[in-house]
């Protein structure tokens, strides 16, 4: 596996609502078009056909996975494209049966017809996904990508050679394990932050990694408080009422505030008595997640599924614990998660197709465990112990969205993961490292054997679970 994962490969930002169904086919339909055009094919294109496998066409309706191929073939870039234009592109291409690829080459597309679902898995991963496009001398040239969770693309013909990333890493850390992780904070008596740090400025200028580092930050807090901004109905059919605008109203009552700043200002400045330090955590995970169903703009941490559990645990820290924090913690916050997220894929899986629930929510609170830890005071040993608590209480959790859109049980599992993470943190501070009895690295190994042990059918299929066991048309 890869060595030299960074901490803005596991927090990406993008669109909702799923990381592996909605960013990584948009992601991969982004990188076929830049082949199309590198081998000076794109103005040869009369037609393009894409197929969706396994678990992306088992609920890739739910997941707007025809949305996102459709968009990505436009050339629209997940990262920047006005989040309320995205429903009249796709109405457009739908109503007009033309699709502008790239934006530069019209040709004949019908969403119907040429994006076919197949319910049969391709052989590397269960989040397949094929392009082909019909030239002009009716000749075709086509790519079969994988989406591997958390907005991560591999090309089929890439998945049995050595990884390049290995090959050409220049990180001085080079992590794989947490063991590897520890040993470095020991032998240069750094934070884990510090040496996370290290490895980001090898590849980045130390301006381009804080103003990185921020905007992630700011994408998160503004998810965040158009969450708690926003009510009505969430898209799909479920009808799932939004609940943060709700539990907001009565959490902060009337206060004045114009902007994402101000408001987490005025949080700060709100008496929270004990009873509602809960209900803020879960306020904060329900609004990122809701704006997430709604294919709002959010930031994969490490998966859209299991957005709201980082920043509600980041928020949770600023508003609870350190009034006084302010820059210097949110970028060390995000560092430690960052990194603990990448030992997470190394070592096992950050897709709920292919691990359950555990790889998205789990891993999702391991990280913010971690990062509340070291914010807290602990050593490195106790940040890795965080994260193994964590991670302990969601082995196990499956992946069995309703209708097979991530609102139930989605949304509210970010809020159970990030209370977890919150109590994890604590319980490591209070522990002495001597006597862990489950090191991290034996917890990641026993989350992949159980995500192996699985069965298919509650590995986001919506096949198995809740999915089954409540009627669509009951909602």
């Amino acid at each position: 596996m890869e060595h030299c994962i960074s901490v803005f490969d596991m927090l990406k930002i993008g669109v909702g609502p799923s990381s592996s169904h909605t960013l990584g086919p948009w992601r991969a339909a982004l990188a076929f078009i830049s082949t199309l055009q590198t081998e000076k094919k794109l103005n040869q294109t009369s037609h393009i056909f894409v197929d969706l496998y396994g678990s992306l066409s088992l609920t890739g309706k739910g997941h707007a996975t025809d949305y996102a191929v459709m968009l990505g073939l436009s050339g629209q870039d997940p990262e920047y494209i006005p989040v309320e234009n995205i429903e009249r592109i796709v109405r457009q291409i739908q109503l007009e049966e033309k699709l502008n690829v790239n934006g530069c080459h019209l040709i004949t597309f019908s969403a119907k017809q040429d994006i076919i679902f197949h319910k049969d898995f391709l052989p590397y991963h269960a989040n397949g996904l094929r392009f082909t496009a019909v030239l002009n001398n009716n000749t075709t040239f086509e790519s079969t990508y994988y989406s591997i969770g958390g907005g991560f693309i591999v090309q089929e013909e890439n998945t049995n050679t050595t990884n390049t990333l290995e090959l050409t890493c220049a990180f001085p850390y080079l992590v794989k394990t947490a063991d590897d992780l520890l040993v470095y904070t020991q032998t240069e008596q750094k934070s884990i932050s510090q040496i996370v740090y290290a490895n980001e400025i090898s590849m980045r200028t130390e301006t381009e990694v804080n103003n990185e580092l921020m905007r992630i930050w700011h994408t998160m807090l503004e998810c965040m408080y158009i969450g708690c901004h926003s009510e009505g109905i969430l898209p799909g059919g479920l009808n799932v009422r939004r609940r943060a605008f709700d539990m907001h109203q009565g959490l902060i009552g009337l206060s004045n505030y114009n902007s994402p700043q101000e408001w987490l200002e005025c949080i700060r400045k709100t008496e929270v008595k004990f009873r509602q330090i809960l209900k803020w955590v879960s306020c904060f995970a329900l609004a990122v997640n809701e704006v997430n169903a709604a294919l709002g703009r959010v930031v994969t941490a490490p998966t859209n599924g299991s957005a709201g559990v980082i920043p509600a645990v980041l928020m949770y820290y600023l508003v609870i614990e350190n009034h006084h924090a302010g820059d210097k913690e949110i970028k060390q916050f995000l560092l430690v998660a960052g990194e603990i997220g990448s030992i997470f894929k190394k070592g096992a899986t950050i897709s709920a197709a292919m691990g359950g629930c555990q790889a998205e929510i789990g891993v999702s609170s391991a990280m913010a465990a971690a990062a509340l830890c070291e914010l807290m005071g602990g050593t490195p040993d106790q940040v890795l112990m965080a994260a193994e608590i964590a991670m302990e209480h969601h082995l196990g959790l499956t992946c069995d969205p309703i209708g097979g859109l991530v609102q139930i049980p989605c949304i509210e599992r970010n809020t159970m993961g990030a209370i977890k993470a919150i109590n994890a943190a604590e319980l490591a501070l209070e522990t002495d490292s001597k006597n862990a009895k489950v090191p991290l690295d034996k917890v990641i190994d026993t989350m992949w054997q159980t995500a192996k042990d699985m069965n298919a059918k509650y590995k986001e299929t919506s096949e198995g679970g809740l999915a089954v066991a409540v009627n669509m048309a009951d909602c």
